[in-house]
């Protein structure tokens, strides 16, 4: 089968390798001229490493990144608001803080071995014929046809609408600033570290291993704001910004930062709610955060994207039915995980990211007390690990 992989996201990338693995012929289009990672460092789960173990990655990936064993979260009177444990899950279970760059070079460098032919400087916005795709690019070259064109454009997808016109994306009025500090006490190691000021402040820091350039003992630090004050953040007085907005919430998340002088080194994220009901049309098909984006809240964006590809890659070899029918199967199969999770971000993501007292007040006498009890615990770490699900996963990501 020939196939058009649009995007060199982690699903991108993902989708191209399994279904070459699988024998497929892949031609992957990259918009940009030389392909790079967006933003800091991201959560593998159990899920998430299953599906990298499936693409023969997960040990590369766990030699580079770093374990993390559970989440905490406290506000800034001290009280605990989120202590959820792996080993609730699963003895031994953990998940893997990794540099986004790392993974991206993962999966970059594993592309031309299993026989995907890279395109670069290849933004494509137009699919020409939905049964025998053709894609065309902003300088007029065409690729294609193929048997199946998946697209995997991100969250802001210049594709979705061109696959379901109905198709709906805005975005999340809250986004983030990340950057990566080192970690030289490792003072941070072992867990995602969170620390919230109501709803309207919540910053976290994450340890990631290593990072692009070798370096070791990394975390990632975000800072969640409103997308609309993105700007003038970046704009403002770092040292300000460090010395009397972080360093109250976070003294030692502050000392992470001690030295520098600027922004310089920072990244901005903006996150959106997408809604397409079916993911496909035809012989296209839409994958990772062009299908299912949601808040960063559950932060489970790339693993649902790594889970998606190899599902994929694993019906189309298993289902001998039409390319178009096979996808839709594939669908069906994943929205009873992908859908979980866009229902969870769209209820628990307001607790942790408002403006005023109202939805901090229900955490704090709802949400945080309920979820210690033994049966909803388990349930928050179904959601923490990825591996809520209706149904049994398929044996190419069985966590």
């Amino acid at each position: 089968m020939r196939v058009g992989v649009v995007g060199c996201g982690v699903g991108g990338m993902a989708a191209a390798l399994a279904l070459a693995r699988r024998g497929h012929e892949v031609t992957l289009l990259e918009a940009f001229a030389a392909p790079r990672p967006l933003g800091s460092g991201l959560l593998l789960q159990p899920t998430g490493l299953a599906a990298l173990k499936a693409l023969g990655l997960d040990e590369t990936i766990r030699a580079a990144g770093a374990r993390v064993e559970r989440l905490e979260g406290h506000d800034t009177r001290g009280r605990q608001v989120m202590d959820l444990d792996y080993g609730d899950w699963r003895t031994g279970a953990h998940g893997v803080g990794i540099h986004r760059a790392v993974l991206f070079d993962t999966l970059h460098d594993a592309l031309v071995p299993a026989g995907v032919t890279v395109v670069t400087d290849a933004r494509i916005l137009r699919i020409e014929n939905p049964e025998k795709p053709v894609l065309h690019d902003e300088r007029g070259r065409a690729f294609g046809p193929f048997d199946l064109a998946v697209i995997a454009d991100g969250s802001g997808s210049a594709l979705r609408s061109a696959v379901r016109p109905g198709a709906r994306a805005p975005v999340y009025p809250w986004g983030a600033v990340w950057t990566n500090a080192t970690d030289i006490d490792s003072r941070f190691a072992g867990a995602l570290r969170q620390v919230y000021h109501r709803a309207e402040v919540m910053t976290g820091v994450l340890p990631v291993g290593r990072g692009p350039e070798g370096e070791t003992n990394q975390v990632s630090l975000f800072w969640s704001l409103p997308v609309a004050d993105i700007d003038a953040c970046l704009a403002g007085d770092f040292e300000i910004w460090r010395r009397e907005r972080l360093a109250p919430l976070w003294p030692e998340a502050a000392a992470l930062l001690e030295g520098r002088e600027d922004w310089a080194g920072f990244s901005r994220a903006i996150y959106r709610d997408v809604s397409v009901g079916r993911w496909s049309r035809e012989a296209c098909v839409l994958l990772g955060d062009a299908a299912h984006g949601t808040s960063p809240q559950l932060g489970q964006g790339a693993n649902l994207a790594l889970v998606d590809a190899v599902e994929l890659a694993a019906r189309l070899n298993q289902d001998q039915r039409p390319t178009a029918m096979a996808v839709r199967a594939w669908q069906g199969q994943r929205r009873r995980h992908t859908g979980i999770y866009q229902l969870a971000s769209k209820g628990l993501t307001p607790l942790f990211q408002a403006h005023g007292a109202f939805w901090p007040l229900m955490r704090d006498l709802f949400f945080t007390p309920m979820s210690r009890w033994p049966g909803l615990k388990q349930l928050g770490v179904l959601l923490l690990t990825g591996t809520l699900r209706l149904g049994r996963f398929p044996s190419e990501t069985r966590p």
